[in-house]
C-alpha cells in the first residue's frame, strides 16, 4: 500500500489504541530514555530556586523543552524581571516553528482536524521531531496520528517522571554531570539526522548546519541562529541538492 495514499481504511478503535501503544512502546523502547537523562537535571535546578515537586513537573509537561526550562529557572535563580524570562523562552522556542511546519503535512489526512494538528504541535521535541520523521513516512496515513501520540506521549511523560526525579535526588548527582546530561539530546538529535540522511541535500543541510551555526550565533543571537542557520543552509541544501539530483537524472 501507498505510506501517502489518503483513501486506506479507516482505523476501528481497536486499532487506533493498537498504534498508540506501539508508539508508546516504541519510544520507551530507547528515544524516550534520552529525552529523560536531558531533563533530570532540570529538576535538580526547580528545586535550587525553590519550586515545588508539582511546579516542576508540570514544567516540563507545558513546556517540554529542556533549554527553555533551563532559561527559566535560571532566570528566576537570577531575579530576572517575569516578563524578560517569557520573551527569552519564547525566543529560545522559536526554532521549533519551522520544525513543526515541516512536520504537520505528514499528520494531515480525510479525517484529521485542526485541534489534533495544534495538539500534535505542542509535543514537538528535537527527538520526536526526529524520529517521526524517521518512521512515519513509511506508513499508511491514518495509522499515523495514533502512532504519533503515543511515540510523543511516551516521551513527554516519562521525561516528566524523569524530571520528578531529579527534583528529589537533587545532591545526589554531581552538577558537571547534571550538565552534561542536558548536551545527550542534541548528540542523539545529530546522530538521528546523520542516520536518516539520504539524499544529497540532506548531507549538505548538515554540513551547513555545523559551519554556519558559530556565525549565526555571533550574528543574530540565542533565539534567532537556529531559525537563521535553517532558512540560510537549508535554502542553499535544496537548490544544490535539487541540482545534484538532476543532474545524475
Amino acid at each position: 500500500m501507498d505510506a501517502t495514499a489518503l483513501d486506506d481504511p479507516p482505523l476501528t478503535r481497536t486499532q487506533w489504541w493498537s498504534l498508540f501503544g506501539k508508539g508508546a512502546f516504541d519510544a520507551a523502547s530507547f528515544p524516550a530514555w534520552i529525552i529523560m537523562l536531558s531533563l533530570f537535571g532540570v529538576g535538580s535546578l526547580a528545586r535550587d530556586v525553590g519550586h515545588p515537586l508539582g511546579a516542576a513537573v508540570f514544567s516540563t509537561l507545558l513546556v517540554w523543552a529542556g533549554p527553555a526550562q533551563v532559561i527559566f529557572y535560571g532566570g528566576l535563580a537570577a531575579n530576572v524581571p517575569l516578563p524578560t524570562i517569557a520573551l527569552a523562552v519564547g525566543l529560545s522556542s522559536i526554532r521549533f516553528l519551522p520544525m513543526t511546519m515541516a512536520f504537520l503535512p505528514l499528520l494531515r489526512g480525510p479525517t484529521t482536524t485542526r485541534f489534533t494538528e495544534l495538539l500534535a504541535a505542542h509535543y514537538i521535541s528535537i527527538t520526536v521531531w526526529t524520529e517521526s520523521l524517521r518512521r512515519l513516512p513509511a506508513m499508511p496515513r491514518r495509522q499515523r496520528v495514533p502512532y504519533y501520540f503515543g511515540f510523543a506521549n511516551s516521551c513527554i511523560w516519562l521525561s516528566a517522571l524523569s524530571t520528578g526525579v531529579g527534583y528529589l535526588l537533587v545532591g545526589a548527582v554531581p552538577g558537571p554531570l547534571a550538565a552534561g546530561l542536558l548536551a545527550v539530546t542534541p548528540i542523539f538529535f545529530t546522530i538521528s539526522l546523520t542516520a536518516g540522511a539520504r539524499i544529497p541535500a540532506d548531507w549538505i543541510a548538515l554540513a551547513l548546519g555545523f559551519a554556519l551555526e558559530p556565525i549565526a550565533l555571533v550574528i543574530l543571537g540565542p533565539g534567532f541562529d537556529l531559525m537563521g542557520v535553517g532558512l540560510i543552509g537549508g535554502t542553499i541544501a535544496f537548490l544544490v541538492g535539487g541540482a545534484i539530483e538532476r543532474r545524475r537524472a
